[in-house]
């Protein structure tokens, strides 16, 4: 069945102020993953870390995760841009977030956060990898909300009809209903790129990655796991995703941005799978109580 996009990016507006559906998209990626890491950590899943180091940990990868996120962005996709207009950099309500740059980001903060606890830096890597790809797909999802990132067009029985289209731009709401429900727009439905990813960094992920890591795994594995089910499942959607605008496809007429960065995930998640073959297995250490609590 061929959908025609209506939904308004915008929730609700008071005065200037505007709350838009990706927005809260973040704010929920957010908040699952301080749910789901703080059940991990009160199960001692990250040995010596208790309520306070795990909050810390969630920011430092919150900032990682919107600075790399902009910072990516600007050097993967619009470079050009910066090197015109170098403030560039901070209008980030022009939109423009990199999910490598994202993880770069969040890569270096667990750095960081894992020297300052003095712990094996993939102990941390590990933990966190179960709690990013619920994040992805409320992403995904604010993507197709807001009618960004759509792929090529389709005959198949599942497009989605985009006013976003460049070759429908021109045509008013009331004529595009018109001419949706006169089968006119059938040739530019769309496929749902951004769902297909919803569906498989988002939910396939998740799912794996969190069953997997319920029981302790070596070192390596989880994460491991994580970069090669990004990098495959990124790189094979690409094919059916419009590359970026500015960019276009970048050789053979079909490698695009997205299928580069994604390379380089998929051989670092076989070389880690590899690694996890000989490491150490790492078991939960339930965090003791806090002072002044006694326990039954």
């Amino acid at each position: 069945m061929i959908y025609l996009h209506q939904i308004d990016p915008i929730i609700f507006s008071l005065g200037p102020v505007k709350l838009h559906w990706y927005g809260l998209m973040y704010l929920l990626a957010f908040l699952t993953a301080w749910w789901l890491g703080r059940s991990r950590a009160m199960q001692g899943r990250l040995p010596g870390v208790d309520a306070n180091a795990f909050s810390d940990l969630m920011f430092y990868a919150m900032l990682g995760v919107v600075l790399g996120g902009r910072i990516g962005y600007v050097l993967f996709y619009g470079f050009d841009g910066f090197l015109q207009n170098p403030l560039s950099i901070f209008k980030v309500w022009e939109g423009g977030m990199s999910f490598h740059g994202g993880l770069l980001g969040v890569m270096a903060a667990a750095l960081w956060w894992s020297r300052k606890h003095r712990l094996h830096y993939f102990d941390t890597m590990d933990f966190v990898a179960p709690l990013v790809p619920a994040g992805l797909g409320f992403g995904r999802i604010g993507n197709f909300i807001g009618a960004e990132l759509w792929g090529k067009y389709t005959q198949a029985g599942w497009g989605v009809i985009f006013p976003t289209d460049p070759r429908l731009r021109a045509l008013t709401p009331s004529q595009l209903q018109a001419e949706y429900a006169a089968g006119a727009l059938d040739q530019f439905a769309r496929h749902p790129s951004q769902l297909y990813q919803a569906l498989l960094e988002g939910l396939v992920m998740f799912v794996v990655l969190w069953t997997v890591s319920r029981k302790p795994r070596p070192r390596y594995t989880v994460s491991g796991l994580f970069a090669l089910m990004y990098g495959v499942f990124r790189f094979i959607v690409e094919f059916v995703r419009v590359p970026d605008e500015q960019l276009e496809y970048l050789a053979f007429g079909w490698l695009t941005m997205g299928q580069v960065l994604s390379m380089p995930l998929i051989l670092l998640g076989l070389y880690l799978l590899w690694l996890s073959r000989r490491a150490p297995t790492l078991y939960p250490v339930t965090p003791a109580p806090a002072a002044g609590k006694e326990t039954a």
